[in-house]
């Protein structure tokens, strides 16, 4: 419930011009992803699903996927492909839905301030890039447990959403360069007001015209980097977790102590 409050703010910004409205302005959508981050991390914690150590982890995790987008000099990375969605997907399937927002957002917004790369496409790369991890958390919570716990098959779920994940993040992100750059009347162009459904029409074509070969490269890449390079990181933060969820059950135990022991 409250990632779904989180992100209605997202389906907005990028489900406005199919109901015939433009873009937000700057800063307004600005304000609508903070607040969405902002919002679910003080949930998060006022409902103790992070504690403090879970937090400290999610910013070393921020921390270390902005130095993999920062180590491609592009914003958009080499063909499409950019490394900040590894650690996204594979700690939104151990830690679930929630982490995997928190982190691919606060990712692209430390990244972003880092590489002095802030614009108006920040607000909308914090929400796709969310949603990935969002798609992780579900993969893992679907997934039956006993596949769950095993690498391969993991993994394999992984690379497919990973590679979903690739098309769906280019896909979203092409709407507000179809509407800023291509509005006008055809066969591609958006014009206001129009119908949802010859929006959805026009856009769909425009996105298999200019960037689904551009966005491939983007899905493929995250597959083989799951698959190449997953099993360490997959098997180091599954051990956090593990060692996470020991301390706060051995810490509760401790203190709810009946009165007559030691």
């Amino acid at each position: 419930m409250r990632l779904t409050l989180s992100s209605l703010g997202g389906l907005a910004l990028f489900g406005w011009p199919f109901l015939g409205g433009g873009l937000p302005a700057d800063t307004a959508a600005a304000g609508i992803a903070i607040a969405a981050l902002g919002a679910l991390l003080l949930l998060e914690v006022g409902f103790r699903r992070l504690d403090a150590r879970q937090v400290a982890l999610l910013a070393a995790l921020a921390a270390l996927d902005t130095a993999f987008r920062l180590a491609i000099p592009s914003a958009s990375g080499v063909g499409g492909f950019s490394p900040i969605f590894f650690l996204v997907l594979l700690a939104g399937f151990v830690f679930g839905p929630s982490y995997g927002f928190l982190l691919g957002g606060f990712t692209i917004l430390v990244s972003s301030l880092a590489e002095g790369a802030v614009g108006p496409w920040v607000p909308y790369q914090i929400f796709a890039t969310g949603w990935v991890g969002v798609s992780a958390g579900i993969a893992g919570r679907l997934l039956p447990a006993r596949w769950r716990q095993q690498r391969w098959p993991a993994l394999i779920v992984l690379a497919a959403v990973g590679g979903l994940g690739g098309w769906a993040f280019g896909a979203l992100m092409d709407i507000q360069v179809w509407v800023a750059f291509y509005s006008g009347p055809g066969q591609l162009g958006w014009v206001p007001g129009m119908a949802a459904g010859e929006a959805l029409a026009h856009f769909g074509r425009f996105y298999l015209l200019t960037s689904l070969a551009y966005d491939t490269f983007r899905a493929v890449g995250n597959a083989l980097m799951v698959l190449l390079l997953g099993v360490p990181v997959l098997v180091a933060l599954r051990r956090v977790q593990r060692r996470l969820r020991f301390e706060i059950v051995e810490n509760y135990a401790a203190f709810h102590l009946p009165a007559d022991r030691p």
